[in-house]
Order: structure tokens, then C-alpha cells, then sequence
């Protein structure tokens, strides 16, 4: 059963984060890792760097995928698709929760086989403007064995997982940005997914 927005907004608002497993139907699943694998036979992904800014440097020890950003007026129909389904949930987080989110930014990554993401959080240390991050998988049949878990942590200092999750296509993860570090887990295949972040005015409020 799909898990609603409302309900992903009150586990935000409960836990920090949220898992909604069908976010996406499989077929929609499909369509968007083809145009992700179109994308890279036409060079458009780069490896990710860590930082921003001049500052900003590449560091497969801390950061191993490569991104492409998603423009919406370059998006194909799958893409646009997407973008009006983040674009409906940061309206209903905003109903439900008083974010002031007023924008969204995602990009494609890939990782490949033994690449991660070492524990970090997903916002700058001189821009709060990032509220709400948002994970949708695009893999075709994952199995536990093959690795690529995303690892939530409660908070920024905590030793143990709040959430281990293996990447299965069609599942959304949604976490706060500013407290939940989290880290991508090598994995033995290429692993696929759809990062994106719902954005706020600095002055904004937090959640209730």
C-alpha cells in the first residue's frame, strides 16, 4: 500500500525521516533509470565533489558517485513526472508541517561497485536553505546481499543507526537535512538513485 504524504509528514515531524517503499510504481521506476542510463551515454553525469563553491574538490575516499542535475526545463516526461510528484509532496509537507519550503533541486547518481558516501550531513555549514532531503531508489531487483544500504543516524554524534535500508527501486527516503547524518554503504553492483532536496528561505521556521 502506498504510503500517503500525510504520513510522511507526520513521521518527519515524529522520527526525522520517513520510508515510503512504492513511492513510485515499477514501471515508473523503469523509465526514469533509462533515461538516467541515457543520460550518461551522452556524457551529461560528473563525478560529485565534495564541498561547493571554489572550496569544492573531488574525494572518492569520502564521495565515489557521479551526478547529473535535473533542469526542469531540459526534463523529459518522465523526468517533468517526477518533479510534479516532489513538487506535490513539498505542498503537502508544507501544509502539514509549516516548512516555508519554496523550492526543489535533485540530480541522478550512480554509484559504482564498491563506491559510497562517507557519513555527512546534507547541509552547509554557511546556507540552512536545504529543510528536507529525499532519496528515491531506482534499482531493478536488489537483493540484500548485494549491498548499497543507506545508514540514518538520529543525530549528528549518534554510534548506531536509526535505519539500515537496502536500495529497492520505487522507495523514497525523506530526512531532515540539518540533523540526520547519514552515509551510503559500498555496494557490488552499479546502484541508481534520484537525490533531491526541498528548500527553505533561511529566515524559515523548523519543524513543529
Amino acid at each position: 500500500m502506498r504510503v500517503s504524504d500525510a504520513a510522511i509528514a507526520d513521521s518527519l515531524a515524529v522520527r526525522g525521516f520517513a520510508v515510503a517503499a512504492d513511492f513510485l510504481a515499477q514501471a515508473d521506476v523503469a523509465a526514469l533509470r533509462a533515461e538516467a542510463l541515457r543520460r550518461r551515454a551522452a556524457g551529461e553525469l560528473h563525478a560529485a565533489r565534495v564541498g561547493r563553491g571554489a572550496s569544492a574538490q573531488r574525494d572518492p575516499a569520502l564521495r565515489g558517485d557521479e551526478i547529473c542535475w535535473l533542469d526542469a526545463a531540459g526534463a523529459s516526461p518522465p523526468e517533468q513526472a517526477l518533479l510534479a510528484r516532489f513538487e506535490a509532496l513539498r505542498g503537502a509537507l508544507n501544509r502539514e508541517l509549516f516548512l516555508g519550503l519554496v523550492a526543489l533541486e535533485a540530480h541522478y547518481a550512480c554509484y559504482g561497485a564498491g563506491a559510497g558516501y562517507a557519513r555527512h550531513l546534507d547541509r552547509f555549514r554557511d546556507d540552512d536553505a536545504r529543510a528536507i532531503s529525499l532519496v528515491l531508489y531506482l534499482n531493478d531487483a536488489w537483493r540484500d546481499d548485494e549491498g548499497g544500504e543507506l545508514r540514518l543516524f538520529a543525530t549528528e554524534d549518534a554510534r548506531e543507526p536509526a535505519l539500515v535500508l537496502a536500495p529497492r527501486g520505487g522507495t523514497l527516503v525523506a530526512l531532515r537535512s540539518d540533523t540526520l547524518a547519514h552515509e551510503v554503504l559500498p555496494a557490488r553492483r552499479e546502484r541508481w538513485s534520484i537525490a533531491a532536496w526541498l528548500r527553505r528561505r533561511e529566515e524559515a521556521s523548523s519543524l513543529r
